[in-house]
């Protein structure tokens, strides 16, 4: 018997496998026209909450939308029985909607209808149900009349005054003040506790100063209701006098017994505490005692959940926010003073009501399909699982044949038309409870065509290519391509077809134009559709613009020849620093170049041609420098150089608007450089106040704009002119300028979903700038729900920039829209976009890795891909560990190092290469299944060994020494042998220049590390190859080359000895040019002494006279300009000065000889006029023309 049970539960088990494997759910389109004749089951997408309180000023309104085809009706049921809605003349139901509208204008009490509702949606293939509303009305009793005698108390001691205020619904809000309506101060001593009594740690005479009220908010007639006051009167051991109190004497001098802590609230050593998962725990420990005591928290037997815990009330309260069973355990308050401690423990339990772990989702099959819904639900206690088929139990419907329960699964086989049913999944638990509508739609339908008919595609040539027939039907059809009707189907080779009827042409050609024909069919008929691909020629810029300076005012020109499909229509247009060129008087465009005539400085940027077709594009840049224009008068230009611009004037404000203004100024000199553009500038009050931003800039030549402007704005504005000098300073700001409110036109950016746990599931998005709010109180609203349920949006509305959904399945998708709202209205909803609940260790390992092929860096690995649901997430890659375990080279050391590697495919019978192995080494790998946050299992270890390779180069090589007639290389094995050495080779060979010898080979056994090599001559050099060798071949190369050496050099040989290398001096160029430059020098200094000595002989000629010049020349009696120099009046070297500083003429100076005019010679033929000094026109004239005439100057001017 028991072998026949497991054999059974075997069975079941192969059942329920088969079926998963063979479940496949039609995903409806969203196309109106499949929508309009596609009947449905109702779906329940709008409905109130469970806990409903309303308010009893206000008509009832009980929601409840749901869709199907055809459109459902409504019923409901109040406390378990038919509500006939015909018969209450107070109650409506809103049409093609079962929304109930009670009103109370002609009578009656909202609280007449309190009770339990629950709403039925029904048609022909089903009927859904809502949750159970519980209506209640809210309340808001009078807090008892009462006489509270005053409380007496001694200054030292503790006390609390209870609040007790009346049971609303909800339960109102308490706070403490006084008689003057003014909060009652909390501290450290006194504070409210969560019951809303007010506790004194202890009393303090400056307490009966004031009365104490308990005063109670409820939240729906937002009405405040206030207690009767509290009067104290505290005894006090000496009188009280408020002037002697002071913060470091709270009781003035005066003795007050002090006292060790106790606890106020609770009561005791120890309580308990029970709290619901993901709601808020509080926990309170109120002590007494003087000095106040402070109080501190821990958990025993582990830490607090820093992340979730918040201390309030000073420190009085500890709170942790979406508490997890994690949570549960004893937690411990301490509260101490100087004269000792007090300590509570609260033993804390965590329950949790029903949630989902594997919610049922609406099932479409198709007849003869298979396919199941699965309710799956945890909470402490455990719920209990019902399952109900159209709003009864599933045991008391009638039966099929086709469906089958297993536990919290109900498994469909070979469904057939009318078998279509909404199906309820009820987890419950005491804490609560979840309800599920599921619905499962059998539909045939004939093969559709979705997408537009004869669609034309033009592509690029070489590009990829997609084209798309999307289709519909049920069975699911059979989609095939053909081009241009022949052929058989295309897939394969360049062509891929994809699961929705995309065509992909990998790589387009021109002889991949032509009609393709996608044809949908199944067994209840055929749809095709067809596509015309044309493949045209790129567009390219085949001369582009280049970079080029030039001159202000010439003229510049930009070249851009294009190329292009003829049978396209092409665009050409040029840029200038990104912004588009206004094309005016002066600048000209042609076909093929941008001619800038008359340049100035705002021509200077980046120009850009773009050539442009519906399908493609190509763009090229040049820039173009302004270099200043050569000046005709230097000076002029050097006194009045450019300048940077005043700022502008006078700004004027007009034309307002609700979201622009017309902004008016007067420009500011622009100081020789023209303003090529304005930079208007605003700062506002809000947001940044005092800080100046850029609004826009406009051309130069304008002086009044219309400024585009944000609202809830208020705005001040101000202009800086800019030349090709630089900016101006800023103007006078203009007068303030608000913009009214509105509603946000921004839709906030950046939303995405994902993941942080493996259960969870955040949403975030970019908050909206400030000047994006538009008005007050910005917030957020987020809508979520699962892909493809079709049920109902979960939304919230949010202050900040995230909203985490909990409680999610692993890893999956989940459609995101969100919308920016503020106190005038809602902005624009975004679109919808995917997100992805947390991802999950994977837990599949790949199977059977093993290396079918190895050579010396390479190896092919093969294995057996996961099940793609066990990655539970989003599969990244299948990432292998490798490491090199040891090498089969004898005593070889190196550093072992983990490598990781990645591979990402989606095949039956993935394959990669391993490339950059080591050669002649033996390594182990292994393989995991990795997903975006965590690694699978490890493979099978699989141990290989790659083939002897070439080795690498030597670890050194270089040349040692060089002899009379010798040079040693050295050099050691290479760090990487990559095999078994045998041996290395050296090929060498003589270099003059760029001529090379005739190249010679050595080899050498693996032990020899040196050679010496004999040189012919001192004056060879050589190019030095060496590689070692293996069974392989030859390895890298190590190429050096032999240095230079001087004439003369020391060596010193492995003895010590050292040798001079001579030469004959005598031979050498450079000393034979040192000897000629002296021989030089010596015969100059030879030329030089015998002219001295011509000049020292008989008559000493000495220097004109030195006469001192004015500032300016001076005139001669006849107009004419004598110019000296001040060579000319420098004393010649020999001469003498008076002590007066004059210069005086030679004693035996010729001139008292002569009579200083005409040309004179000494005896020894020398011409002495020139060193007199000139007294007149004519007396120079004669010296002038004496001079030429004289052969001795001439040697003098040598000299």
């Amino acid at each position: 018997m028991m072998m026949q049970g497991r054999q059974l539960a075997l069975a079941l088990m192969l059942l329920h496998l088969l079926l998963w494997h063979e479940s496949v759910t039609i995903e409806v389109p969203q196309d109106p026209k499949i929508l309009a004749d596609l009947r449905q089951p109702p779906t329940i997408t709008k409905q109130s909450v469970k806990d409903y309180i309303v308010d009893p000023r206000d008509n009832i309104i009980i929601e409840c939308e749901a869709k199907g085809n055809p459109v459902p009706t409504f019923s409901w049921r109040r406390n378990g029985k038919f509500f006939n809605i015909g018969k209450d003349p107070r109650v409506t139901m809103r049409k093609r909607s079962g929304t109930l509208e009670i009103g109370f204008r002609n009578g009656g009490r909202p609280e007449d209808y309190e009770g339990e509702y629950q709403c039925f949606a029904g048609n022909d293939h089903g009927l859904a149900m809502s949750n159970k509303i519980l209506l209640r009305v809210s309340k808001a009793p009078l807090w008892p009349k009462e006489v509270l005698e005053p409380v007496v108390v001694t200054e030292g001691s503790s006390l609390v005054l209870p609040c007790n205020p009346p049971p609303g619904l909800p339960p109102p809000f308490t706070f403490w003040m006084n008689s003057m309506m003014s909060p009652i101060p909390q501290d450290k001593r006194v504070s409210k506790g969560l019951n809303g009594d007010l506790y004194f740690s202890n009393v303090m005479a400056q307490d009966a100063q004031n009365d104490f009220s308990c005063s109670a908010r409820f939240l729906f007639t937002h009405t405040i209701q206030q207690k009767n006051p509290f009067t104290l009167k505290v005894f006090t051991n000496d009188p009280y006098n408020d002037t002697s109190y002071n913060d470091s004497d709270p009781y003035g001098g005066r003795k007050v017994v002090e006292s060790t802590p106790t606890f106020l609230s609770p009561l005791g050593s120890e309580s308990a505490k029970m709290v619901l998962r993901d709601e808020q725990l509080l926990l309170e420990c109120i002590a007494a005692g003087l000095p106040t005591p402070t109080t501190k928290w821990f958990k025993k037997g582990g830490d607090l959940p820093g992340r979730k815990v918040k201390f309030e009330n000073y420190n009085k309260t500890m709170k942790i926010i979406n508490v997890s069973e994690e949570d549960s355990g004893e937690y411990v308050c301490m509260a101490n003073n100087h004269l000792g401690s007090i300590r509570h423990s609260i033993f804390v339990q965590v329950k949790a009501a029903p949630y989902w772990l594997d919610k049922p989702t609406n099932l479409v099959l198709a007849p003869e399909e298979n396919g199941r819904l699965v309710c799956r639900a945890n909470g402490n206690p455990k719920p209990s699982i019902q399952w109900l088929v159209n709003g009864l139990p599933i045991d008391s419907s009638l039966p099929d044949p086709s469906r089958q329960m297993m536990g919290d699964t109900i498994i469909f086989r070979s469904v057939q038309m009318g078998s279509s049913a909404v199906y309820q999944c009820n987890a419950s638990n005491q804490h609560g409870y979840l309800l599920a509508n599921a619905f499962v739609s059998v539909i045939d339908m004939r093969p559709r065509m979705l997408g537009p008919k004869n669609q034309l595609i033009k592509v690029i040539e070489n590009n990829r290519t997609f084209l798309d027939c999307p289709f519909f039907g049920s069975p699911f059809p059979e989609l095939r391509w053909f081009k241009n009707g022949q052929g058989s189907g295309l897939d394969g080779g360049q062509y891929r077809v994809y699961m929705n009827g995309t065509l992909e042409i990998k790589r387009a050609r021109a002889e991949d134009e032509g009609t393709y024909t996608c044809v949908a069919s199944s067994i209840l008929g055929m749809a095709e559709n067809q596509v015309r691909l044309e493949v045209k020629e790129p567009s390219r810029i085949v001369r582009a613009p280049e970079h080029q300076s030039a001159i202000r005012g010439s003229t510049a020109r930009f070249d851009c020849k294009v190329k292009f499909d003829s049978s396209l229509p092409v665009t050409v247009a040029w840029t200038k620093d990104d912004k588009p060129i206004y094309l005016g008087w002066r600048l000209r465009k042609d076909e093929e170049s941008l001619t800038i005539p008359n340049i100035n400085e705002g021509d200077e940027g980046i120009y850009t041609c773009t050539v442009k077709t519906e399908i493609d594009q190509d763009s090229a840049s040049a820039r173009l420098t302004v270099l200043e224009e050569a000046s005709l008068n230097p000076s002029v230009s050097s006194a009045l150089p450019p300048d940077r611009p005043d700022p502008p004037m006078d700004l004027e404000l007009s034309d307002p608007a609700a979201r622009s203004v017309r902004l008016t100024w007067i420009p500011g000199n622009d100081h020789r450089s023209p303003v090529t553009e304005f930079l208007v500038q605003f700062e506002e009050d809000r947001w940044e106040p005092g800080r100046w931003q850029d609004l826009a800039t406009y051309p130069g030549d304008l002086n009044s704009v219309i400024l585009q402007l944000t609202p809830f704005v208020n705005y001040q504005f101000r202009v800086i002119s800019i030349n090709a000098v630089g900016h101006s300073e800023p103007s006078h700001p203009s007068p303030k300028y608000q913009t009214s409110s509105a509603a946000p036109d921004v839709i906030p950016r950046g939303l995405r979903g994902w993941g942080s746990e493996k259960d969870n599931m955040e949403i975030t998005w970019e908050p909206l700038l400030d000047l994006e709010k538009n008005g007050p109180n910005l917030h957020y609203c987020v809508w979520w729900r699962r892909k493809d349920s079709d049920g109902e949006w979960n939304n919230v509305t949010i202050i900040g920039i995230k909203h985490v959904v909990r409680n999610t399945e692993t890893y999956v998708p989940y459609e995101i829209k969100i919308q920016a709202r503020n106190e005038l209205g809602a902005g624009p909803e975004s679109n919808v976009v995917i997100g992805y609940s947390g991802e999950d260790k994977p837990t599949s390992a790949p199977t059977e890795l093993r290396v079918s092929k190895v050579d010396s860096s390479k190896a092919n690995i093969q294995w057996k891909p996961v099940d793609q649901v066990s990655v539970r997430g989003e599969f990244k890659e299948y990432r292998l560990y490798y490491w090199r375990e040891s090498s089969h080279v004898p005593a070889l050391v190196f550093r072992k190092e983990n490598k990781t590697k990645g591979f990402y495919t989606t095949v039956a019978e993935p394959s990669a290469i391993l490339s950059d192995l080591v050669p002649f080494s033996r390594y182990k790998m292994f393989m995991v299944a990795a997903n975006n946050r965590y690694e699978g299992p490890p493979s099978n270890t699989v141990e290989f060994s790659t083939k002897e390779g070439v080795p690498d180069a030597p670890s050194f090589f270089r040349i040692k020494r060089r002899g009379f007639d010798s040079i040693h290389l050295e050099w050691d094995k290479p760090l990487e042998p990559n095999g078994l050495l045998i041996g290395y080779q050296l090929k060498y060979q003589t270099v003059n220049g760029s001529r090379q010898g005739r190249p010679r080979l050595e080899t050498f056994l693996p032990n020899v590390t040196e050679f010496t090599l004999r040189l012919p001559d001192r004056s060879t050099r050589y190019n030095f190859y060496l590689s070692a060798l293996t069974q392989v071949g030859a390895g890298e190369i190590f190429a050096e080359e032999s240095p230079f050496f001087a004439n003369e050099e020391n060596f010193t040989d492995a003895t010590g000895l050292a040798y001079i290398d001579q030469v004959d001096i005598a031979t050498q160029g450079w000393f034979i040019g040192l000897m000629c430059a002296i021989a030089l020098i010596i015969l100059i200094l030879l030329i030089v002494c015998f002219i001295k000595r011509s000049r020292g002989g008989k008559y000493p000629v000495r220097d004109k006279k030195d006469l001192p010049l004015d500032a300016v020349d001076h005139k001669d009696p006849d107009g004419s300009f004598d110019y000296h120099s001040d060579e000319d009046n420098k004393p010649l070297q020999g001469s003498q000065t008076s002590l007066e500083g004059n210069v005086k003429e030679s004693d035996d100076s010729l001139v008292d000889y002569g009579e200083g005019g005409d040309g004179q010679f000494n005896e020894d033929g020398s011409f002495i006029g020139q060193y007199t000094v000139k007294k007149d026109k004519d007396e120079t004239e004669g010296n002038e023309s004496s001079e030429a005439t004289s052969p001795v100057n001439a040697i003098y001017s040598l000299a």
